[in-house]
């Protein structure tokens, strides 16, 4: 359905995600710690299976891509040449009766409290990194900070990854890792919080060539979305930045935006960075960055595009796109909740029941039957209930099929294998359902 149509609200998809082991708010037993989530071992799941997607897309497929994984605290001269000490800034008011804080540009010009109605200060620039000491002795030497993006250890590796691969420019390096900004405002769930997980590339490119794979960016990056991830191409936009938007270190930025229940927001930014970070690190470090072309005998200083996403943000679009709800009888009862997430992000891809579940000839088939599933992929074990009540939990968690053991089965070693989509239910031969689930899995 068009997200016009759309029946899903933060509230129910929160309240989902709670209940289903999906996301739970951080250290809820004292309290809770705002901007901050635990995932669940559905949530674990789905945000692996988004990351070795995107991972499997611009690394596995490619040939010109590499991966890296870089420190989480990194010392302060590297985000003092970077800019960060200095530009990575959010305006803040507070309110001047309750002494709340706010982003600036969350409240669209507002002079007056959210909460309160009080009057709000004069906006001011705050530096929203996290800032650690590193060594036993705390003193201005051993200042260090949580990673607010995880480009910055990219581009100190560019040097190390060029040296110890084959690769020629035009390539690019990809990381995926933990992020920590200390955001003024938290909200809309996992929308923006202060711990996230990021999906970076930075693909480094000849001066003079950036334009053209800004665009191939941009475009590779659409195709992800709407084709290995399943969103609707109606719920997804791409907005070019004004200039007077454009970061410090930006010739063109573009964002993926999507339709939230709360408004249109960015989704993923792709970001043509030009030679800015690699030369700031030449100047910071003094080490030489510039790379050599052998067949052209140039040397130069590569620009860079980014495309740069969250794993966070992009587990709430994908649940937020799968989320649906169907009238399946004329009772008001006769109503489901069904994720209908594409069959590689899934958490479980099967589940498998006894047709009754204290029946013990049944119960060993069908236990059979998961342990040979098992090795192959993730599948769930579900005997509580009746059958009705089972396909309806796992509706409301994605899994794309149900595989339930009858009386038939015993007979003639059949099992009836229902789709969670269309509810259609067929019978399949037991020896043969590795072979069916993977085929239908590749298909996608």
């Amino acid at each position: 359905m068009a997200i016009e149509e759309q029946i899903v609200s933060m509230d129910k998809l929160v309240a989902l995600c709670k209940r289903r082991g999906f996301v739970f708010g951080s250290s809820e037993l004292y309290g809770g710690l705002s901007g901050f989530w635990d995932y669940g071992p559905l949530g674990v799941e789905l945000k692996q299976n988004i990351k070795r997607a995107w991972w499997r897309a611009n690394v596995h497929l490619r040939d010109d891509v590499v991966g890296l994984e870089s420190a989480l605290i990194m010392p302060s001269a590297i985000w003092a040449a970077s800019g960060h000490l200095q530009n990575f800034n959010d305006p803040l008011v507070e309110c001047q009766s309750c002494k709340r804080r706010f982003r600036a540009d969350d409240l669209e010009g507002a002079t007056v409290c959210p909460q309160c109605g009080g009057p709000l200060s004069e906006a001011r620039q705050f530096n929203t990194m996290f800032q650690t000491q590193v060594g036993p002795v705390a003193d201005e030497g051993s200042i260090a900070y949580l990673r607010p993006e995880t480009a910055q250890g990219t581009f100190v590796n560019f040097k190390n990854v060029l040296q110890s691969t084959p690769h020629k420019i035009p390539f690019g390096i990809a990381q995926i890792g933990k992020s920590f900004r200390n955001e003024i405002t938290t909200g809309n769930f996992i929308f923006r919080s202060r711990e996230f997980e990021q999906m970076e590339l930075e693909f480094f490119v000849k001066p003079g060539t950036d334009d053209e794979w800004f665009d191939y960016w941009r475009d590779e990056r659409m195709r992800w979305w709407t084709h290995d991830i399943g969103i609707r191409p109606q719920n997804i936009r791409l907005r070019d930045h004004a200039v007077s938007e454009l970061s410090h270190y930006s010739k063109q930025t573009s964002d993926f935006e999507y339709r939230y229940p709360f408004g249109t927001r960015e989704l993923e930014g792709v970001a043509d960075r030009t030679d800015f970070d690699l030369k700031a690190h030449m100047a910071g470090s003094g080490i030489d960055l510039t790379y050599y072309d052998d067949e052209t005998q140039e040397r130069y200083v590569p620009y860079v595009i980014e495309p740069a996403v969250g794993v966070d943000r992009t587990f709430l679009v994908v649940l937020l796109d799968a989320y649906d709800e169907e009238q399946t009888g004329p009772k008001p009862s006769d109503r489901r909740t069904v994720l209908r997430l594409k069959s590689q992000l899934a958490p479980y891809k099967v589940a498998v029941f006894p047709l009754v579940a204290n029946k013990p000839d049944l119960v060993a088939r069908a236990r059979s039957i998961y342990a040979t599933l098992k090795p192959e992929m993730m599948v769930a074990w579900d005997s509580i209930g009746n059958v009705g009540k089972r396909y309806r939990r796992q509706d409301e968690v994605g899994t794309p099929w149900c595989v339930t053991v009858d009386y038939q089965t015993l007979e003639d070693s059949t099992v009836t294998v229902r789709d969670r989509d269309t509810m259609t239910q067929e019978r399949h031969p037991v020896v043969g359902l590795s072979d069916l689930f993977r085929e239908r899995l590749v298909a996608g």
